[in-house]
């Protein structure tokens, strides 16, 4: 039985994408060995595989970056394995430093374009250290994969290499409302935002809709940078109980909450090209509890939902436009429920995934 060492940078519990990808794998008769890192607030991780999680003395920046590759480097070197499987551009200089150096096989998962990221934006040296570091590993790699169209012929044309596409689609559930929220709802209708709190992905935006809709509940799940500038936003908006932040949700928690919804938004500002390219994990987990989505008008996002028909492009950003696009999706929900069956039965992991696995049946 072939080993795979999958690495990545966070503590394992919320990465979707990951998961899905090592249970395949490991479905599929691979032996899987996850290694990530632990947070002092780090839940405990249940996963049907062996995993390590590195306690670091640094959090973020340089120095995080820094001793978690060399860490990680020297694990992979010595690690019985067969195969090094890098997650996003800040694991794989210690797998393509290992992979050269002992003679495992590597394979690079890019989850999106890390050198465009909003939050380089503004910080055009170390934006240039990773961009360099993707300029010099990149044109040595002959096995990887991404997430959109875009980003695979990105890399085509920047590097010359070919990249497969394995989109994040969520595996394939039945329809299901048994979960609940632990705050009352009061017959309100339930516009829900999943996925990381940072900059550029409509939230103030929606703050502001918010103020103009009635009768409506806006419930963000996820942490991150502009968390607690969100909670300031709304206090100062006074929306009061009209928004609720859960903070992260477990995976399998969070499948149980989005069916609940009756509209999932996903307006990602045309920040970078990283935005532009995304087709978000969010967006198919709305599809897939069957919640009609309100997208940003960026290509990939724009493609899947005009072909699948499963909601509307938000192509005014304007407060007062957006609260009426809103207002008119809510009315006429159930118009969306036969398309949504059908675009959740053919966007799911299960077909996905068997390109992943004949990916690695090719090294």
């Amino acid at each position: 039985m072939k080993r795979i060492i999958v690495s990545v940078t966070n503590d394992l519990v919320t990465d979707q994408r990951v998961q899905k990808v090592c249970d395949s794998l490991q479905q599929n008769g691979y032996d899987i060995y996850l290694i990530g890192r632990k947070r002092p607030e780090s839940d405990q991780v249940r996963l049907p595989f062996k995993t390590f999680r590195y306690k670091l003395l640094f959090d973020k920046g340089f120095w995080f970056y820094a001793e978690y590759n060399l860490r990680l480097f020297w694990k992979l070197l010595f690690i019985q394995g067969d195969i090094l499987l890098a997650n996003d551009l800040d694991t794989l200089l210690a797998n393509y430093l290992a992979s050269k150096l002992s003679g495992k096989k590597l394979v690079y998962d890019s989850h999106e374009l890390f050198t465009e990221v909003p939050e380089l934006a503004g910080r055009p040296l170390v934006r240039h250290c990773w961009l360099m570091l993707e300029k010099k590993l990149l044109p040595g790699l002959s096995h990887c994969y991404t997430v959109s169209p875009s980003i695979v012929r990105h890399y085509k044309e920047q590097y010359g290499v070919a990249f497969t596409l394995i989109r994040n689609f969520p595996t394939q559930k039945k329809q299901s409302k048994k979960g609940s929220f632990p705050f009352k709802i009061d017959n309100k209708k339930l516009i829900l935002y999943q996925g990381a709190l940072n900059k550029g992905r409509g939230l103030e935006l929606m703050l502001d809709t918010l103020c103009l809709l009635k009768d409506t509940l806006f419930i963000i799940i996820g942490s991150g940078d502009i968390e607690k500038s969100l909670q300031k936003k709304a206090r100062a908006l006074n929306l009061g109980e009209k928004v609720v932040f859960l903070g992260a949700v477990p995976p399998t928690a969070l499948q149980e909450l989005t069916p609940l919804a009756d509209l999932g938004i996903s307006l990602e500002a045309d920040c970078g090209l990283n935005y532009r390219y995304a087709l978000p994990n969010k967006l198919f987990d709305y599809i897939q509890a069957r919640v009609p989505v309100l997208v940003a008008d960026l290509p990939e996002m724009k493609h899947m939902v005009l072909t699948h028909q499963v909601g509307e492009i938000a192509f005014d950003r304007n407060p007062q436009a957006l609260a009426k696009q809103i207002e008119n999706m809510l009315n006429k929900r159930a118009t969306y429920t036969t398309a949504l069956n059908t675009a959740a039965s053919r966007l799911t992991w299960e077909n996905e995934s068997q390109q992943l696995i004949e990916l690695f049946r090719s090294l």
